[in-house]
C-alpha cells in the first residue's frame, strides 16, 4: 500500500515506531504505535489478543467500539502517533485508538504556593487532569474552553478558560487572537507562552500571574479573568494581573477579617521596606546626617570606623552576596538549600564583620531588606523588586534623601502608567474600585461581598446578591401593591360616604 510506504519513509529513523501486520478476514491489518509513549500492556491485551486469539473469533468491531476511538485521515497520523495513539489501517480506513502510557505524576501538594488551611492539590503536567481539577470546583456549563495546538513541532495542547457570562468578551477575543497567531517551533511551558501574550514594556513588573493552585484559578475565573493552561506544564497563566494580585495570597480567604487585613498591611509595609530600605540607609549615612539623633549617629560612626569601603560599595557588596545566596537556594536540591542559606548567612556575615569589611549595622539593614522580600514568593515580582531596589540605591548614593524621594515618585509614576491588558496596574486603588478592593487589599464581610468589578466584567451582580435583591424587590412591590389597594379602597369608601351624605341633604 502507498500509505504504508509513506509512513515508513516518514519515520525512517524512528526506532521506537513499532509496525505489526495481522491477518484478519483474508485481509491485512496494519498496526503502528510508538513504543516509548504507548502502553505495551494495553496494546497486547486489548488489540493484539483481540485480533489473534485462537480461542474465540477475532473481532475488529470490538476494538473500534471503544469510546477512545477516532476515525482519522493520513495527514493526522503523525499527530496521533506522537500523542500516544495506536494507528490501525484496515481496508481504506485509518483508525486511531488511545493507548497512552501513564507517564504523569500524581496530584501532589503545592510546592511554591503553600497554605495552612487551603486545598492541598496542585496542577500537574497533564492537561486533562488540570482541566478536571478546575471543573471539579466549577460545575457550570458557563465555563468555556477554547483549545489550541501551539508549536509546529510540539503541538502542545493549550486551553483558554473563561466563564462566558462573567468574563469580558473583548479580553477573550484579544487573547484568542494572540494565541491563534503564535507561529513558533515549540511551546512547552507557561514561561515561554506568556512572552507572546504581552507586549515588551519598560516596567519590570509582570503583566500575568503564574499559579499552580486550582483554587486560585477558580477565584480568578469568578472575578472575570481568563486562564490559560498548557499540557506538560504544572502552572497556569492568569490574565490580567495587577500589583494587588501579588500582594494578596489566597490564604487570606481562610482567615477572619481583622487578621487578614493586618497581614495585608504588613505585606504593603514590607513591599516598600524591601525596595527603599538600603537607599534610605545610604542617604542618611552619607549625606543627611541631620535627620537622625546624635546618639544614633555616633553609634553609626563608631561602627563604621575601620571599614575600608564607602557605605555605597558596602551596601552593593552585601546585597550582591544575598542575591547569590537566594539563587543558590533556588537552584540547589531542596534537602540542602536551607542549610546552605543558613551557613552562608551566618559564616559570611560574621566573617565580614570580624574582618572589618562591613559594619554590623549593614548586616541589620541587609537582613531587614531580605526578610521583607521573602514574603513575596513570586519569582518575577522578586525580580522587579530587585531591579527597583538597585535603581533607588544608585539614585540615593548621588542625591541623598532627595534621591530617595525622586525614586519613590518615579516608582509610583512608572507603575501607575503601566497597564496589564488595558487594566491599570495600580487597580483597584487607581482607578478606585470597591468590589475588587474587597477581593484583594481589603478583606470585608462576606455578606457585603455582593458585586464584581466593572473593570473586569459586565456581570456586576453575584448570585447571592441577586437573590437577595429579588426577595427585597418582591417584598417592596408586594407592600406597594397592598398600600395602593388600601388607598383605592379608602378613597372609594370616602367617596361613597360623601355621596350618601350629599343625597341626605338633598
Amino acid at each position: 500500500m502507498k500509505i504504508i510506504k509513506e509512513i515508513n519513509e516518514k519515520f525512517k529513523n524512528t526506532p521506537d515506531l513499532i509496525t505489526r501486520k495481522i491477518k484478519y478476514k483474508l485481509r491485512t491489518v496494519y498496526i503502528f504505535y510508538i513504543e516509548t509513549i504507548c502502553s505495551s500492556e494495553l496494546i497486547n491485551n486489548f488489540i493484539l489478543k483481540n485480533l489473534t486469539n485462537p480461542n474465540h473469533k477475532p473481532s475488529l468491531s470490538n476494538i473500534l467500539a471503544t469510546p477512545n476511538f477516532k476515525n482519522i485521515n493520513k495527514e493526522q497520523i503523525e499527530f496521533y502517533l506522537y500523542n500516544g495513539f495506536t494507528v490501525i489501517l484496515y481496508k481504506n480506513h485509518i483508525y486511531a485508538l488511545e493507548t497512552k502510557a501513564n507517564l504523569d505524576r500524581s496530584i501532589s501538594f503545592p510546592e511554591i504556593e503553600q497554605d495552612l488551611y487551603g486545598a492541598k492539590d496542585s496542577l500537574v503536567e497533564n492537561y486533562q487532569k488540570n482541566i478536571g481539577l478546575i471543573k471539579r470546583r466549577i460545575k457550570s456549563s458557563h465555563l468555556k474552553t477554547i483549545e489550541y495546538k501551539l508549536g509546529r513541532y510540539s503541538k502542545t495542547a493549550t486551553g483558554l478558560l473563561y466563564i462566558d457570562n462573567i468574563a469580558k468578551k473583548e479580553l477573550v477575543k484579544e487573547l484568542d487572537n494572540k494565541l491563534s497567531n503564535i507561529d513558533t517551533d515549540i511551546i512547552i511551558d507557561a514561561g515561554s507562552l506568556k512572552q507572546y501574550l504581552s507586549k515588551e514594556s519598560k516596567n519590570f513588573f509582570p503583566p500575568t500571574k503564574l499559579t499552580e493552585r486550582p483554587d486560585v484559578i477558580v477565584e480568578a475565573l469568578l472575578e472575570g479573568k481568563v486562564v490559560i493552561i498548557l499540557d506538560t506544564c504544572p502552572f497556569a497563566i492568569i490574565t490580567p494581573a495587577v500589583l494587588a494580585d501579588f500582594i494578596n495570597p489566597v490564604s487570606d480567604k481562610y482567615l477572619y477579617n481583622y487578621n487578614a487585613n493586618n497581614l495585608k498591611i504588613l505585606r504593603l509595609i514590607c513591599f516598600f521596606l524591601t525596595i527603599f530600605t538600603p537607599a534610605f540607609y545610604i542617604a542618611i549615612i552619607t549625606y543627611n546626617h541631620e535627620t537622625i539623633p546624635a546618639t544614633l549617629l555616633t553609634s553609626f560612626i563608631t561602627q563604621n570606623q575601620g571599614i575600608p569601603f564607602p557605605a555605597t560599595i558596602e551596601t552593593f557588596f552585601m546585597l550582591f552576596i544575598c542575591e547569590m545566596l537566594r539563587e543558590s537556594d533556588i537552584r540547589f536540591p531542596s534537602n540542602y538549600s536551607s542549610s546552605i542559606s543558613i551557613l552562608g548567612a551566618l559564616i559570611l556575615g560574621d566573617a565580614a564583620v570580624s574582618a572589618n569589611i562591613v559594619s554590623p549595622i549593614m548586616i541589620i539593614v541587609t537582613a531587614l531588606t531580605f526578610i521583607s522580600s521573602m514574603i513575596f514568593n513570586n519569582v518575577e515580582l522578586s525580580g522587579a523588586i530587585r531591579a527597583w531596589r538597585f535603581l533607588s540605591l544608585i539614585i540615593a548614593s548621588f542625591l541623598g534623601l532627595y534621591g530617595v524621594s525622586l525614586s519613590i515618585i518615579f516608582f509610583i509614576v512608572n507603575i501607575a502608567s503601566y497597564q496589564s491588558f488595558n487594566l491599570p496596574y495600580t487597580f483597584p486603588v487607581v482607578p478606585f474600585n470597591i468590589p475588587y478592593l474587597k477581593e484583594t487589599l481589603y478583606e470585608g464581610k462576606k455578606k457585603d461581598d455582593t458585586k464584581r468589578s466593572k473593570y473586569l466584567t459586565n456581570n456586576l451582580r453575584k448570585q447571592r446578591w441577586q437573590y437577595e435583591k429579588n426577595i427585597t424587590y418582591l417584598i417592596f412591590t408586594t407592600t406597594m401593591w397592598l398600600l395602593q389597594l388600601h388607598w383605592i379602597k379608602w378613597t372609594r369608601c370616602s367617596f361613597y360616604v360623601n355621596y350618601r351624605l350629599s343625597r341626605k341633604r338633598i
